[in-house]
């Protein structure tokens, strides 16, 4: 077994992913044991966007329930992992040592692209988690510098965990719910390229993704695959990227998911 660098990016689905995890959480849940016990685990979702990198230093970081109109259960379900204010400092250095400006929130919580994800595989809640929030209007490259800033994180056992969708186009998933009909052709095919970017190691040609057709269509804005650019920048440019899920929930939403070796 390939030693796992402690790197990952997983998909978060839709809220009800946190109901039915299906093979993708099963999958999810099966990278666990190669992980071995992590001191911490800094998640980058696109659920908390701000103007500058920003990382949260609560010490009991409460659980967000920032959407509506889903399962009643949804909203009684507590991700209760402590914080770790030692840690979100280490992020703050290793951002300014990068040359990259931060901030810190005492207050921010886990949101449900952190919370959803690190239920399905860290269930019991005791490893200390640090937010660290996007910024979709500066673009992957800058994803992708936050990610090498975190790298030395990475190497002294702290899971850096991106979390986002391969494709994220919520006015087809509306579409589709309300019409019916099959998965459009972009969905497979975007997430086939963004595989094939990633098993040969082109960062290059991954961060020019719009422009590809189908890279338009699967993302009308950047910040969902904002987290796999800062994945993969955390693991090193000679990392090698991993599928260890690849497939299609909720009609569009490619839910592929990856490991850095």
């Amino acid at each position: 077994m390939h030693h796992l660098k402690s790197v990952l990016f997983v998909p978060h689905g839709s809220p009800m992913f946190a109901l039915h995890p299906g093979p993708a959480g099963a999958a999810m849940r099966a990278l666990v044991p190669q992980l071995g016990t992590p001191r911490a685990i800094v998640v980058i979702s696109p659920h908390w966007e701000t103007a500058v990198p920003t990382v949260g230093f609560a010490s009991r970081p409460e659980t967000i329930h920032d959407f509506g109109g889903f399962d009643p259960r949804l909203y009684e379900m507590q991700y209760s992992a402590p914080g770790s204010p030692e840690v979100a400092a280490q992020v703050v250095s290793a951002l300014q040592a990068a040359g990259l400006p931060s901030a810190q929130d005492t207050q921010r919580g886990l949101d449900h692209g952190a919370w959803i994800p690190l239920r399905q595989m860290f269930p019991d809640a005791h490893i200390p988690v640090v937010p660290l929030s996007v910024q979709s209007h500066l673009g992957p490259e800058h994803a992708y510098r936050v990610g090498q800033a975190l790298a030395p994180l990475a190497a002294q056992n702290v899971l850096i965990l991106g979390s986002g969708n391969i494709t994220h186009n919520l006015r087809d998933l509306m579409v589709l719910r309300m019409q019916g009909g099959a998965t459009p052709d972009y969905v497979q095919a975007f997430a086939d390229w963004i595989y094939t970017q990633l098993v040969q190691r082109d960062v290059p040609g991954l961060l020019a993704y719009r422009q590809q057709l189908s890279g338009q269509r699967a993302h009308p804005t950047d910040e969902h695959l904002l987290p796999l650019f800062t994945a993969w920048g955390a693991a090193g440019a000679d990392a090698q990227p991993e599928a260890f899920f690849r497939g299609i929930s909720d009609e569009v939403i490619a839910m592929d998911g990856y490991t850095f070796h």
